[in-house]
């Protein structure tokens, strides 16, 4: 509620001062809410659940609601070079990346089922919004149209879900747990088929590398480190509400998880674009995810909170740099991307710290989150430990190999005396991705 009020009085603020000041305002009110929900975690009488009528407050969805505020405010600023120097209508594309964060920052917050579907399928028009109005291609249309047939097509089932729970119970809110509607193995999928789209998992991903192939480097950044997160959150909160109805349909959905996880690190291997080879990365990372969902331990559930956090702020990393290594080679084809060492080295720097974090290397907080759902997956089944090896395994391998494609061999000929891309906000925000990963990973080893 207090997110929602600062971004209320930012708004009124602006509205009085003009529109000049608009693009700095919003970083710094980020900046400012961040610290306010880093002192709220580190405070002595700690953060407090609250259930209410209208909102929740817990560790998971404050956890979220920090991320949002922070991946956006860096969205905006990674922007600045394209869209802001150039002119290029800054004002709007601020007030989309302020919509959508709102939305966000309702959706993680509110209590209701209805009005979480409600957002939750509300979020996909600022981003739409954003992708088709700031986009690189012509092809952004043809992204927009698979986002929007893909996600809204899904989330149908789910909507007549929550209307038999309003007939049922008389109510739609997180807090009935376990209400044993007792719908059957259908319910089950119906409830999850919406969310599995949104996290996504292989199979209802096609919407995503072209999503991010078109989207500008904000669009990429939110909908990566925020957008994704959404899926995994409503597994756990609608997991929590209904239960477990037929252990079958929860396998199946399980080993096409896993094991679509795994074809998609496959894939990334044969990729020829850079964003594209990080957007099936992150389909790897989301099947994890929903092993840990579906394996109904606390461990499962706060490695799923942990995974969903450290990813949201790699993907980022990962998307700005790809952004930024673009403006130096004109070009994301990893054929043509090379000597990254010899012509941008600050940027190359930056490449191994997020490709080492993305392969979970000590200490970094994705380690953490990958250990503790790979007991979680092997609680459930030892028959799943192939499928959590192998994208383990393959996870270090692509992060490898993209680093290497595109830090070493020879440097093109149109390059060589191109700009060098050195610049402050560059590395501030690759530091403020970065070091968040090993801050938090070491205050758990910490308290351990």
């Amino acid at each position: 509620m207090f997110s929602l009020l600062v971004m209320g009085v930012f708004v009124a603020v602006t509205s009085v001062i003009g529109l000049k000041l608009f693009w700095w305002s919003f970083i710094w009110v980020c900046v400012f809410m961040f610290v306010f929900s880093l002192e709220a975690w580190f405070s002595p009488f700690g953060l407090a659940s609250c259930w209410g009528d209208f909102l929740v407050v817990d560790n998971f969805s404050f956890s979220l609601v920090s991320l949002t505020i922070l991946v956006s405010g860096l969205s905006v600023l990674a922007s600045v070079r394209d869209i802001q120097k150039s002119n290029n209508s800054s004002v709007m594309f601020v007030f989309g990346v302020l919509v959508l964060t709102m939305v966000l920052i309702f959706c993680f917050s509110v209590s209701s089922l209805l009005v979480f579907y409600i957002l939750f399928e509300f979020s996909l028009i600022p981003i739409l919004f954003i992708i088709l109005g700031w986009g690189y291609q012509p092809e952004r249309l043809q992204a927009g149209k698979y986002m929007m047939l893909y996600t809204v097509s899904a989330s149908l089932p789910l909507l007549v879900l929550i209307v038999l729970i309003l007939g049922k119970d008389g109510s739609v809110f997180w807090g009935l747990s376990n209400s044993g509607l007792g719908y059957g193995w259908l319910i089950t999928v119906c409830a999850s088929l919406a969310f599995l789209v949104k996290l996504p998992i292989y199979g209802f991903h096609l919407w995503l590398p072209k999503a991010h192939v078109e989207a500008p480097v904000a669009g990429s950044m939110i909908l990566a480190g925020v957008l994704l997160k959404l899926g995994g959150y409503g597994l756990v909160r609608f997991f929590y509400v209904l239960g477990v109805f037929s252990s079958l349909s929860i396998t199946v959905v399980f080993c096409l998880g896993l094991f679509g996880g795994v074809i998609a690190s496959m894939v990334c291997f044969v990729q020829n674009d850079v964003k594209a080879l990080v957007a099936y990365s992150s389909v790897g990372h989301m099947s994890l995810v929903l092993g840990g969902v579906y394996s109904n331990t606390d461990w499962g559930w706060l490695g799923c909170l942990i995974m969903m956090v450290a990813h949201g702020l790699c993907s980022s990393g990962m998307f700005f740099l790809a952004s930024e290594t673009y403006k130096c080679y004109h070009t994301r084809g990893l054929y043509l991307v090379k000597g990254g060492l010899a012509v941008i080295p600050g940027i190359a720097l930056c490449w191994f710290l997020v490709c080492a974090i993305n392969m979970a290397a000590p200490p970094s907080l994705n380690l953490w989150g990958e250990l503790m759902l790979g007991v979680s997956v092997l609680s459930y089944s030892v028959v799943f430990a192939f499928f959590t090896g192998a994208m383990t395994f393959l996870s270090g391998l692509y992060s490898w190999y993209i680093y290497t494609a595109t830090q070493h061999g020879q440097c093109p000929l149109w390059v060589r005396g191109g700009v060098m891309l050195e610049e402050f906000i560059n590395y501030l925000v690759c530091f403020v991705l970065v070091m968040p990963l090993w801050a938090v990973s070491l205050f758990l080893l910490s308290l351990s």
